[in-house]
């Protein structure tokens, strides 16, 4: 892409390009955004607090969902039953790419389910899926990411041309603070797993949308906070904590008491930049990937749309624990 173009998007102009400004606009006139989710869910529990998220959000139009990083049957099992407990059979699942079932911290909760019981699509190339799903769509798509993006790498080398009728709005890189807050920069697990796969990403033509370690990695829910999301009796709330159960005791090999506190919820970002950005400081900086995993700022990078900071962290914890609860 040429660096004008990039130029162009640095400086807030759209070159035809289906941006941030554009999708707020549309729920503004009470429009749905449409959306595809591609997660790494079944490793880190984020991951599945980001979907519960995401199903809970009426003016997000989940057109389709796939498991990125690998182990791609173990994925879509766990998105499949997820979606059948939520009672959204209507939203079709993909298999990324590696079509492995290695058991994950999750296996437990999802117990002998049969994909092939799912009662909507389930889509056996996911990268096609997405791929389909953007071409065919009527209104420009914006692509939640919240895993490696192997898939999306192999979606802009099968069919560059979906990025003209995209956004990409992901859970990726540290910017100025690492994990935890710290003041040295991380190599961000979503970077690190694949940089190829992220560098791809980012030459690609369309508005890039992160949010990093800077604002992601903050996240938590404690105290009164999380005993509402832990008491709330919603179907899809109940399962999720019973996913989270899972995923902890998986981790620590061993039955553990209730917990008190979520894990980081990094991924949860993501879903509410799809669709909300003001409770964050946006800043639009050139950004390379590097082949150790790092997001780093500099000239020769491409312009990335990036939630740097928090106006009001504690704001979003509340709307984080409203809209999961309601």
């Amino acid at each position: 892409l040429a660096k004008s173009s990039f130029n162009r998007l640095a400086f807030g102009e759209s070159d035809d390009h289906f941006t941030a400004a554009q999708a707020l606009e549309k729920l503004k006139a009470g429009n749905k955004i449409p959306v595809i989710l591609d997660t790494d869910i079944g490793d880190d529990i984020d991951d599945t607090w980001a979907l519960v998220l995401l199903l809970k959000l009426s003016q997000l139009d989940v057109r389709l969902i796939v498991g990125d990083n690998r182990n791609a049957l173990y994925r879509a099992k766990l998105i499949a039953k997820l979606l059948e407990v939520a009672g959204r059979t209507d939203i079709p699942v993909g298999l990324g790419i590696g079509v492995e079932d290695r058991p994950g911290r999750q296996s437990r909760w999802i117990g002998d389910y049969d994909l092939k019981s799912y009662p909507g699509k389930v889509h056996e190339d996911g990268v096609q899926a997405i791929i389909d799903t953007i071409r065919n769509s009527p209104e420009p798509v914006t692509l939640i990411c919240i895993g490696p993006v192997q898939n999306i790498g192999e979606v802009l080398k099968r069919a560059p041309d979906v990025a003209r009728h995209a956004r990409f709005v992901g859970m990726h890189g540290s910017v100025y603070k690492g994990y935890g807050g710290s003041q040295e920069i991380s190599a961000e697990y979503n970077v690190k797993v694949d940089p190829k796969a992220l560098q791809t990403v980012f030459a690609a033509d369309w508005e890039i949308t992160i949010t990093p370690l800077d604002t992601c990695g903050l996240v938590h829910l404690t105290g009164e906070k999380f005993r509402k999301v832990y008491e709330c009796s919603d179907k899809l709330v109940r399962t999720l904590m019973e996913n989270y159960q899972v995923w902890r005791e998986a981790g620590e090999k061993k039955q553990l008491p209730p917990p008190n506190q979520s894990s980081t919820l990094f991924d949860t970002v993501a879903i509410y930049l799809a669709q909300a950005e003001n409770l964050t400081e946006m800043e639009t900086l050139s950004l390379v990937v590097t082949d150790d995993g790092f997001t780093r700022i500099d000239s020769s990078g491409r312009p990335v749309r990036a939630a740097v900071r928090w106006k009001d962290m504690a704001a979003y914890e509340d709307w984080l624990v409203e809209r999961l609860t309601t």
